[in-house]
């Protein structure tokens, strides 16, 4: 899976840089999407594959908080760039003689940029917040890879403004994403329907089915862990080890196929890209 989170999602990109039909914001944000899953399956699945292929079970405390930093960072990042998608969308649907006036490079650029530095700067005090705890009993970490509670744990001192600042400023954040992100959906829906031919609800639809589909494979599994890893105190721990390690390597692998499946400018740009490198291949020297 994590293979083919990689390829895919790498493909994903190579695709949406060479291809110029494809240089458009809605791509742009999804070549973001492409980025942070391989960044976060990068983060995790080898040190997880570490620990059950070479019995790499140690890492240091600085690459332990550097890993922690990676995997929220991403988690927050991800959640902002699907907000980014759906107003793309919603600017699409909603006013379509508006999008190339209000989704303008600079604005895209913009955009980008903000959702890196919010992402960096909600993340960033959790550096801190672990760095200042004392750990004077067991450093072992029940888990196969550091994320923050976790570790915080661990430490022998009140951990309170751990737990409040890792669930409440980071889930704040992602819920107030989900809500954004149902707003815009439910305004594209009254859109869509009040189109006049069904042609063209159907049209509108499926351009944002993929994004749909990427929305619940992203949100459903996080809460889920999310949820069971605060409240499931009767759930064994390998369910939630397991329930975790999914969450960083299945969405990231089912993206890029969903887009692929679903998108037919992606599904013409990569039957376009193989056929280029079949050319090449089957070229001769002296041709």
């Amino acid at each position: 899976m994590y293979i083919t989170a990689v390829l895919g999602n790498s493909m994903l990109i190579v695709v949406i840089i060479t291809e110029r039909n494809l240089h458009e914001p809605m791509y742009f944000f999804l070549s973001m999407l492409a980025v942070t899953d391989v960044l976060l399956s990068t983060t995790t699945v080898p040190k997880a594959l570490g620990i059950f292929w070479l019995h790499a079970h140690d890492i240091a405390f600085d690459a332990c908080v550097t890993q922690v930093f990676f995997v929220h960072v991403m988690f927050v990042g991800e959640s902002a760039i699907l907000l980014a998608m759906a107003f793309d969308r919603f600017v699409a649907i909603c006013a379509p003689l508006h999008y190339t006036t209000v989704l303008t490079w600079p604005v895209v650029g913009r955009i980008a940029l903000a959702i890196v530095t919010r992402s960096f700067c909600i993340i960033f005090p959790v550096i801190f917040l672990l760095k200042r705890l004392p750990f004077c009993r067991t450093n072992i970490i029940p888990h196969s890879y550091c994320e923050h509670i976790g570790v915080a744990r661990l430490a022998c001192a009140d951990i309170t403004v751990n737990i409040w600042y890792g669930f409440s400023v980071p889930i704040v954040m992602v819920i107030l994403d989900v809500i954004l992100i149902a707003v815009s959906y439910s305004l594209i829906l009254r859109a869509v329907f009040h189109l006049p031919s069904q042609d063209a609800r159907h049209k509108a639809l499926s351009t944002c089915g993929s994004h749909l589909c990427v929305i619940l494979m992203f949100y459903v599994p996080s809460f889920f862990t999310l949820l069971t890893h605060r409240f499931g105190r009767n759930i064994p721990r390998h369910v939630h080890i397991l329930l975790a390690n999914l969450y960083v390597v299945v969405p990231p692998m089912l993206n890029p196929i969903v887009y692929g499946v679903k998108t037919k400018q992606i599904r013409e740009g990569v039957a376009h890209w193989f056929f280029d490198i079949k050319a090449w291949c089957c070229a001769s020297p002296l041709g």
